[in-house]
């Protein structure tokens, strides 16, 4: 039963009919629309209007139909409804697109944790972060404030891409997924449209990326950060939704304690107060 389906509408773990001769051998890969129809209990005609969005709002349960029909996991199928839930909204007179606001009790805590952490908004723009998330990514302050964003510095390869170079492609992809969720709230952000549009533009890899429409929840994850002073240091992280809906979220690294990478995060935070405190005593 079931299956998740692959291109040319084959089951995993079926293999092609060899029966069939090379006159039925399809010029593009995956299934045609009609029968996708059929397997959604749905005609041909209804399934063109809505896949094309002539004035078609799909229920939950063809949605349902349709996300058990493509075989789409838990993560793609979350995206399917928030997609067509979306389309249902009426456009507000006037979407808030104002500035981001960070909490000051998110600030205070991020002052008081000694725990490597940053708040992002919800088009990966880098609004706060503490010391120590400074010492693993570099200075944020060294960026135009307009360049502040993760997305960005990972393709440009100047904050992040240099320190979490390990395993890049996969944590380009915990970004991308991100973006992804938040155009699909919001599509018309200028924000959303800036970033994508002008990495679309000067990036090929992004482009190649951004094609796969991969979705993900990047809830929770692991990244390895290439931190010359004391090398590679691998911490998993977590996000944690603050005030407002949607809203910006704190991420937060975490490490094993009595492990490898504690003993290295815990040499760069004291390499780091150092040089911070001699800082300091240069400004007097």
């Amino acid at each position: 039963m079931g299956g998740r389906r692959r291109p040319g509408g084959e089951l995993d773990g079926q293999p092609a009919d060899p029966a069939r001769g090379t006159r039925d051998r399809r010029k593009v890969t995956g299934l045609r629309r009609e029968e996708l129809a059929l397997l959604d209990g749905l005609s041909t005609d209804y399934y063109q209007r809505m896949e094309q969005g002539r004035q078609v709002r799909p229920s939950d349960d063809v949605l349902d139909a349709l996300a058990h029909a493509l075989g789409l996991d838990d993560e793609e199928r979350r995206h399917l409804f928030t997609l067509a839930h979306a389309a249902r909204r009426p456009m507000p007179a006037r979407a808030d697109h104002g500035p981001e606001k960070v909490p000051d009790s998110t600030r205070r805590l991020l002052r008081v944790t000694d725990t490597p952490a940053l708040v992002l908004g919800r088009h990966l723009d880098l609004l706060a972060w503490n010391p120590m998330a400074e010492a693993l990514l570099g200075s944020p302050d060294a960026h135009p404030s307009d360049r502040l964003n993760m997305l960005l510095l990972m393709f440009d390869d100047t904050l992040t891409g240099e320190r979490s170079c390990r395993d890049w492609e996969r944590q380009a992809l915990d970004y991308i997924g991100m973006m992804r969720a938040a155009v699909a709230a919001d599509p018309t952000h200028p924000r959303a449209t800036a970033i994508v549009g002008e990495l679309s533009i000067r990036s090929a890899e992004f482009r190649r990326l951004w094609a796969r429409h991969d979705v993900r929840a990047s809830v929770s994850g692991s990244k390895t950060f290439r931190v010359p002073e004391v090398g590679d240091i691998v911490l998993d992280w977590d996000t944690y939704p603050l005030p407002g809906r949607p809203g910006p979220v704190m991420l937060a690294f975490t490490v094993e304690p009595g492990s490898p990478d504690a003993d290295r995060l815990q040499l760069l935070a004291s390499l780091h107060a150092t040089r911070s405190a001699r800082a300091d005593k240069r400004s007097f």
